[in-house]
């Protein structure tokens, strides 16, 4: 067990938010402690700035929460109250507030607690002992499990046995890969990974929801194409995604991102990894709970991409038909998939179409026909279709002569 060191004079974490001060004013006195606890600690500790979003952990039980938020004239929100958590809002900003806590009984999914106000007992019961850091009101680093050390070396590690960490809630093996993926530097702790293998069959009895909500932050995660590797190679890959990963053409396609200037996209890289056929993007909807959106947006990844084979015009007119967010991810992909060097002209010329292209509105409306006799109906519909398609192929023309031309040519067809 580490002794508490002394980070900084005052807490680093209060400057900018006074809603922050405000709940700890009210539940750091009268004989209660409330302190900083998790993501924002490590990330503060190792540079990374100052997340948006602060965990308090707090000796005072739920009721006493809400109380002291409300007589403080704070709003209090019981959003996870038989886990202890209740949420408070102050200036605007809501702070996760948790009153010390045991896991007494779990079955891999979730935990019966109890309350308690001992801070070693409330280390001892979370995940990666990075994430079991407390920062107190006054600037003090309190690590009761060795945390500032790992987190400091990029080392993710279960506190204390890691399969009983495991087996209270089998969604940490993901959690090992994305912290992995995150914050680690270097190979896996070895005890951490031989555990997940271990435990791999756990993942069959965790919720769709919980797996996809740890996997889209795995996937834009820095160092997530190593990690799938290693997933892959672990034998954990195939469980999560339902079938094989093309981690190769994933690795490759964040190479092409970062190369291009894009951000990171996960349903881009899941369509990478694990799609390759629109059989591939329906099953993976199922898999992973995606939304009707999201599932879309894999489909569409089935059909033919750009290459910069094709001229400019029919580059246009594909991006065109396909929409700029469809097209975009079909040519980073293929980009991907075609081994090119990142600095291959054509396919980043491809790139910046995609991206700076205005995308044309077609000009032609029903009453363009109408005003020549044609009557609204099927034809009228048809008419218009053919049009747009003419349009296109013309390369989108907006001089009044040449469209003129086209709604001509267009009822000449119809008649």
């Amino acid at each position: 067990m580490s002794a508490p060191t002394t980070a900084a004079p005052r807490n680093p974490l209060l400057d900018g938010r006074p809603g922050l001060v405000e709940v700890l004013d009210a539940l750091d006195r009268d004989g209660e402690e409330a302190r900083i606890v998790g993501g924002a600690v490590r990330d503060w500790l190792i540079g990374r700035g100052s997340r948006s979003d602060i965990d308090i952990a707090t000796t005072a039980p739920p009721d006493e929460v809400i109380r002291r938020a409300r007589a403080a004239g704070l709003k209090p929100v019981p959003t996870g109250i038989e886990h202890g958590t209740v949420t408070i809002v102050a200036q605007g900003e809501p702070y996760e507030v948790t009153t010390l806590r045991e896991d007494v009984e779990t079955d891999g999914r979730r935990a019966r607690v109890v309350f308690g106000r001992s801070w070693a007992h409330d280390a001892a019961r979370r995940d990666f002992t990075m994430n079991a850091l407390y920062l107190t009101r006054a600037g003090d680093l309190i690590d009761l499990v060795g945390g500032a050390a790992d987190a400091k070396v990029g080392r993710v590690r279960f506190i204390g046995d890691p399969d009983r960490r495991i087996r209270e809630d089998y969604l940490r093996i993901l959690r090992l890969f994305r912290f992995h993926a995150a914050y680690g530097r270097g190979p896996f702790d070895e005890d951490a990974l031989a555990a997940a293998i271990r435990n791999r069959d756990g993942l069959a009895r965790l919720s769709r929801e919980r797996v996809r909500a740890e996997l889209m932050k795995l996937l834009v995660a820095p160092r997530a194409a190593p990690t799938l590797a290693d997933m892959q190679r672990a034998g954990l890959l195939e469980p999560v995604l339902g079938r094989p990963g093309a981690v190769e053409t994933f690795a490759r396609l964040a190479e092409v991102e970062t190369a291009l200037g894009r951000g990171a996209d996960a349903i881009r890289r899941l369509g990478a990894l694990a799609v390759r056929g629109e059989g591939d993007a329906q099953a993976l909807r199922g898999e992973l709970r995606l939304s009707n959106a999201e599932a879309a947006r894999l489909a569409a990844l089935a059909g033919p991409a750009p290459t910069p084979g094709m001229c400019e015009k029919g580059q246009k007119a594909f991006l065109y038909r396909m929409g700029r967010e469809a097209f975009e991810d079909r040519a980073l992909i293929a980009f991907a998939r075609s081994r090119a060097p990142l600095d291959d002209a054509g396919w980043r010329a491809l790139a910046a179409l995609a991206a700076d292209w205005p995308l044309p509105v077609f000009p032609l409306r029903a009453a363009d026909f109408v005003v020549r006799g044609l009557s609204p109906g099927p034809a009228l519909g048809a008419a218009l279709k053919r049009a747009e398609e003419a349009w296109i192929e013309a390369g989108f023309p907006m001089g009044a002569d040449a469209l003129a031309a086209i709604v001509q040519a267009s009822l000449t067809v119809a008649d």
